[in-house]
């Protein structure tokens, strides 16, 4: 180890208590704690203008003495995943980190050095922490430590700067006309505004909606009212949307691009997409339900979204893909807020966007909502209409992705929607992580199994069994839930009455392709496993194992023969 970690170590030690940018650690190690602490580390190195937070294990946290560790990050494993690979995945935008393993004085000792935020927060699994004194805690709770990140570098709106040579000759005319309805349809309470708005000529209107700062025009102004040949005022910006049409197996079968004026493309590049009509039968009905796949406000506050939020400086293109069942919408940059979760509990604007002086253009224009709810409603939105919510990825550093669902992916969940109006957001939300096969966590399980919402050993929850009332939803509960050990046992039994014996490989054949498919190989194997040696063999005393533990003979014995058969 060089000399200069061991230096690292020695200042580090000496530092008179542990700071918000400083945790000691001794031998303790949970993955989960682990990366909220390099969130909270990374945010906090950032509020106190430091270039790195540190975490160390194996020095006591009161006497900074060295104590050792037992903790070894570089041959943990989160499953089959290193654990620093699995870190990475985690955090976002990811931080730039190192890990020092060494001895010191015999003693095993592991540094860890966390690059600091820089301008947008670091989130673990979407949540972002922070230190507060000596404790970990949500950074959302203090407002005034996540300011002083997002402004730490004081970067200037890349919306608002002014294209020197562009004129207003360089704006649509028929995209100005547009705004100019948008304008008085979104401020139509206000009468003597309205009035002036009649007055105004094309100069004073642009100025009074915020395209343009001091007559001169913004880069807000060209990417929503601009001609598509001044596009070239924005370079290296790309300013440019494109429609992408996949069939079922992701083989691209059109596509198309669309290039400013924005405010007047959103509803051309819709014309594309093909909205069929979706029908689904409610319970206790003869009529069905027809609805569009995709609701027409739903698709435009997603794509709004994505030219609004946009990270323009990345010079890359905001895509929609339309497949079969699905849109997706992809734009550069990273989702601020951190979480879904967070926007929707926070139910209040957002104080910081990518592109602000672009927002407050598309709030004036009526393309976006000022109170910040846009997400939310589009969640309600689904729900109203009993389809899957949206799905936010949020996994890479540079790129937010959207997909809306065109399709019903299981009934059982759409017939308790149906059925239970009064659900909150909240509950749907983890209801519909539950049909999409999402992980959620304990807590969460528990508050959908309290509710005789879902069932299933965690984590391999499903929507319960009381809404497939359906005779064609049936078969698809049965295939994720799996059926009654009593049946798998049933089956045994009947084969050994025919055969007199079975070895492994043939109660596997026998067993393994009607369990739950919700079940891993391994999973499965372990349930057969516990099946004829826990239940059957050492519970019932129903089988005898004449063969070896290697190569197992399975039996049925006198109490095995005696059972009567089952129903």
């Amino acid at each position: 180890m060089s000399q200069t970690v061991l230096n690292l170590l020695d200042e580090l030690r000496a530092q008179p208590h542990e700071t918000e940018w400083l945790e000691f650690k001794g031998s303790y190690y949970d993955p989960e704690e682990l990366g909220q602490y390099l969130s909270a580390l990374a945010n906090s190195a950032a509020v106190h203008d430091r270039e790195k937070g540190y975490l160390v294990f194996g020095v006591d946290d009161a006497t900074h003495q060295v104590v050792g560790t037992t903790f070894s990050p570089k041959t943990k494993k989160i499953g089959n995943q290193p654990l620093e690979m699995w870190l990475n995945q985690m955090l976002s935008p990811r931080p730039h980190s190192v890990i020092h393993e060494f001895e010191v004085t015999g003693r095993k000792t592991v540094l860890f050095e966390i690059a600091a935020a820089r301008n947008i927060p670091v989130a673990f699994k979407h949540v972002r922490y922070v230190r507060v004194g000596s404790s970990k805690t949500l950074l959302r709770e203090h407002p005034d430590k996540e300011r002083i990140i997002f402004n730490r570098f004081g970067e200037n709106d890349w919306s608002a700067e002014v294209c020197p040579k562009a004129t207003i000759n360089d704006l649509d005319p028929k995209a100005i006309m547009e705004a100019r309805r948008r304008f008085a349809e979104k401020h139509k309470s206000d009468p003597d505004l309205l009035e002036d708005l009649e007055d105004w000529d094309d100069a004073t209107f642009l100025g009074k909606c915020g395209a343009t700062l001091d007559g001169r025009i913004t880069r807000a102004a060209l990417l929503l009212l601009g001609r598509p040949e001044a596009a070239h005022y924005l370079r290296p910006a790309v300013a440019r949307i494109t429609w992408i049409l996949k069939d079922a197996t992701d083989v691209e079968i059109d596509y198309a691009h669309f290039d400013p004026p924005f405010l007047l493309r959103v509803d051309t590049i819709f014309a594309k997409v093909r909205n069929l009509t979706h029908r689904y039968l409610p319970d206790g009905t003869l009529f069905p339900v027809e609805v569009t796949q995709y609701a027409p406000w739903v698709m435009r506050e997603a794509l709004h979204n994505c030219i609004a939020h946009q990270d323009y400086r990345l010079q890359e293109r905001i895509v929609v893909v339309e497949r079969p069942d699905e849109l997706v919408f992809a734009n550069a940059g990273v989702f601020l807020p951190g979480s879904v979760e967070e926007v929707i509990e926070r139910d209040a604007p957002w104080r910081r966007y990518q592109n602000p002086a672009l927002a407050d253009l598309m709030v004036n224009l009526g393309m976006i909502d000022t109170i910040g709810s846009g997400i939310k409603r589009m969640f309600r939105k689904q729900r109203e209409r009993n389809f899957p919510l949206p799905d936010y990825d949020l996994a890479r550093s540079t790129e937010v992705l959207v997909r809306l669902p065109g399709q019903i992916l299981d009934a059982n969940y759409t017939r308790l929607l149906i059925e239970k109006e009064d659900l909150s957001l909240r509950v749907v939300m983890l209801l519909d992580r539950v049909q999409k096969g999402k992980p959620v966590t304990r807590d969460e399980a528990k508050l959908l199994r309290r509710q005789k919402l879902a069932e299933g050993r965690y984590p391999n929850l499903h929507v319960s069994a009381r809404v497939a009332a359906a005779a064609e939803a049936r078969a698809d509960y049965i295939r994720t839930r799996g059926l009654d050990d009593a049946y798998y046992q049933q089956l045994i039994i009947e084969y050994l009455r025919k055969y007199g014996s079975a070895t492994r490989k043939d109660i596997d054949r026998l067993v393994l392709e009607k369990l739950p498919d919700v079940l891993s190989a391994k999973q499965k194997a372990y349930k057969i496993a516990r099946l004829l040696s826990h239940q059957m063999c050492q519970q019932h005393g129903w089988i005898a194992n004449l063969g070896s533990r290697r190569k197992p003979e399975w039996v049925l014995t006198e109490a095995g023969r005696n059972i009567g058969k089952r129903k």
